[in-house]
């Protein structure tokens, strides 16, 4: 932690004078658009069959993303703005590690797998959902903004490692194809 992250975190974290509707409104954020994310693939592979593999490579992107967060939060853990008493903290999280960002890596994964399958309007909409459910986590005064900067990055980073290993499976597998037909 150092002075610039201690100084965004005391310019976005909201304050005691902050209107209630403000609070609620980035508490939704923070707590349904990762699932609304998520739902909402689901949604259009179920009435799109091009975007099944969409949903897969960003579920599989979700999944990869948990399990990295919580090895790096297992070997560095790095405390929450609260536990240093910084800020107003308006959601409880207890004293587990808050670095990475969890919620920022998630998001930023499923977002990333859409800019890398799909690059349209889609994609975009679900990047403006991960950067507006990072901004919730600083504001809530859950995390520090390099907390969800390297979710963020990590996010992306998985999310075009998976997409290059299914997208590497998939040129295999029609290799294969076009070598068995006569």
């Amino acid at each position: 932690m150092n002075f610039l992250d201690v100084s965004f975190f005391a310019l976005i974290n909201a304050g005691v004078g902050t209107p209630a509707w403000r609070i609620h409104l980035a508490a939704m954020v923070s707590n349904f658009l990762p699932a609304a994310m998520v739902l909402l693939l689901a949604v259009l592979a179920l009435l799109k069959p091009q975007w099944r593999r969409t949903l897969w490579v960003a579920l599989l992107s979700l999944f990869v993303a948990w399990v990295s967060v919580h090895l790096i939060r297992y070997w560095m853990p790095m405390p929450r703005p609260a536990a240093l008493e910084l800020g107003t903290q308006w959601m409880s999280q207890g004293i587990r590690s808050g670095f990475p960002s969890m919620h920022a890596s998630g998001s930023f994964a499923v977002a990333a797998v859409l800019l890398l399958e799909r690059r349209d309007r889609w994609a975009l909409l679900f990047m403006l959902g991960a950067g507006t459910i990072a901004w919730s986590r600083v504001y809530l005064g859950l995390h520090f903004p390099s907390d969800v900067l390297v979710g963020a990055a990590l996010g992306g980073l998985v999310a075009t490692t998976v997409y290059g290993l299914t997208l590497g499976g998939q040129r295999v597998a029609a290799r294969r194809t076009r070598r068995a037909l006569p």
